[in-house]
C-alpha cells in the first residue's frame, strides 16, 4: 500500500518536480513530504476500490454513483490536511516511529475535505473545481448524458450532497483502520469529532453570512475563517497529529500547535479571499471575483466597506451589477487589499512565533517553517 520510503521510519526529502517550482505550496509539499502524498493516494486508491467494488454489488447505478464519489476524492488537491496531520505527529514521536499504523488516520481527513467541498460547492452553486465541472455540475451533465426525466440540475444537488455524505461515512471507516492502542484512538476521535463540529459551524456562519451581509462584520468574517478554514485546515490536523502521538492535551506542544495552527489557517483563509479575487483562474481552478460578484462577505470585502470614503461606498455599491475588474479595482482602491497584506504577514508573523517555541522535532520544525510561507505566499 505505501512505498518503501514510507513503510520504514523516515521519509526522505524529494527535490520538488520541475512543474511545481512555480507553485510554493506544491514545491514545499514536494520537498518534505511526497513521499507521504503518494502513500495517502495509494491507500486512497486500494481503500476507494474496494469500495466502490462492494456498491457495485448492491446495484450497477450503485456502482457508478460510487465511481464519481471516488473521482471526487482523487480528482486533484495538494494533500494539505494529511500534510499538516502527518507533521503534527512527526513533531511530536520524531524520526524513529513508524507510519503506517497511523496512515489510515491521515487519509481519513481527505475523505472528510472531500465531503466539505461537494457540500460546499452546492451551497455556493460554484461550478468549478480545481478547473474541472463541481461533483453537482458533472452529475447533471450525466443525468443529461442518459436521458433521464426531470431536472438535471436538482438531480445533480441532490446526489452530491449524497456525494459528500458517503466521504464522511468512509473518513469514518478509514480512521477506524488506523493501530493504535484502543485509549489513544478514542482521543484521536474526539479531537476528530471536534474538527468536523467547527466546520460546520464555520460553513453555517458562512452560509448566513450570505444571508445576512447588510448585519456582517470584519470580526465575524474572520470568525468564519477560524472556523470554517483555520480549524479544519491546519490547527485541528495537527492537533489531531499529536493526537496520534499520544500528546497529553495538555501538553505545551498542544498550546504551541493551537496558536500556530489558528494565525496560518486564519492567514490561508486571508490569502484564499485575495486569490478569489484577484487570482489567475488557471492556476486557482475558480472564476475570478466570484465572491466579490456576489457580494460574499469576506474580510476583503468588509475592510473595503470599512475603510471606503462615502464617495468610494457609493461607487462600490454602483459596480456590484457591473463588471467584476472595476469592482475588483475599487476594492483595492479603498486600501482593503494592503490591509488584508498586512494582517497575513502578521499572522504568519504569529505562526512562527509559536512554532519557534514549541518543543517540536527539528525535521518537522523545518518542514512547518516552510509551510507557512508556502500556505500564504501562493497562486491557488
Amino acid at each position: 500500500m505505501a512505498n518503501d520510503a514510507v513503510a520504514g521510519n523516515e521519509l526522505r526529502a524529494s527535490p520538488a518536480p520541475p512543474g511545481d517550482r512555480d507553485d510554493p505550496i506544491r514545491g514545499v509539499l514536494a520537498a518534505y513530504t511526497q513521499d507521504l502524498i503518494t502513500a495517502v493516494d495509494d491507500l486512497l486508491v486500494t481503500f476507494l476500490g474496494a469500495e466502490v467494488d462492494a456498491l457495485t454489488e448492491i446495484d450497477t447505478a450503485m456502482g457508478r454513483f460510487a465511481a464519481s464519489t471516488r473521482e471526487a476524492v482523487l480528482g486533484g488537491g495538494k494533500r494539505i490536511r494529511p500534510t499538516f496531520a502527518y507533521w503534527g505527529w512527526r513533531g511530536a514521536v520524531g524520526g524513529d516511529e513508524s507510519l503506517p499504523p497511523v496512515l489510515p488516520a491521515l487519509a481519513a481527513l481527505e475523505l472528510l475535505h472531500t465531503f466539505a467541498l461537494v457540500h460546499d460547492d452546492v451551497m455556493d452553486r460554484s461550478t468549478t473545481r480545481r478547473g474541472q465541472p463541481t461533483a453537482h455540475v458533472a452529475v447533471a451533465a450525466q443525468h443529461v448524458a442518459a436521458g433521464h426525466q426531470g431536472d438535471p440540475g436538482r438531480f445533480g444537488e441532490a446526489v452530491a450532497v449524497l456525494i459528500g455524505d458517503l466521504c464522511m461515512v468512509w473518513a469514518d471507516r478509514l480512521l477506524a483502520h488506523a493501530t493504535v492502542p484502543p485509549a489513544r484512538l478514542f482521543e484521536v476521535r474526539r479531537c476528530y469529532d471536534q474538527m468536523r463540529v467547527e466546520t460546520v459551524a464555520g460553513q453555517y456562519l458562512d452560509v448566513l453570512g450570505d444571508n445576512d451581509a447588510a448585519n456582517w462584520s470584519v470580526d465575524r468574517a474572520l470568525r468564519v475563517a477560524r472556523y470554517k478554514t483555520a480549524s479544519y485546515t491546519v490547527q485541528r490536523p495537527l492537533l489531531f497529529g499529536a493526537c496520534l502521538a499520544g500528546v497529553p492535551a495538555d501538553a505545551p506542544l498542544v498550546a504551541a500547535y493551537t496558536r500556530y495552527g489558528l494565525a496560518l489557517g486564519e492567514a490561508f483563509q486571508l490569502r484564499d479571499d485575495l486569490l478569489g479575487a484577484y487570482g489567475d483562474p488557471a492556476a486557482t481552478g475558480k472564476p475570478a471575483g466570484d465572491d466579490l460578484r456576489t457580494g460574499k462577505p469576506t474580510t476583503l470585502l468588509m475592510l473595503a466597506r470599512q475603510l471606503a470614503t462615502p464617495t468610494q461606498l457609493a461607487a462600490l455599491e454602483r459596480a456590484a451589477d457591473g463588471p467584476v475588474d472595476r469592482l475588483a479595482e475599487l476594492v483595492a482602491d479603498t486600501g482593503a487589499v494592503a490591509r488584508v497584506e498586512r494582517m497575513i504577514a502578521e499572522r504568519v508573523g504569529d505562526a512562527l512565533a509559536a512554532l519557534d517555541a514549541a518543543p517540536v522535532d527539528r525535521t518537522a520544525r523545518t518542514a512547518l517553517t516552510g509551510l507557512t510561507t508556502a500556505a500564504t505566499d501562493r497562486r491557488a
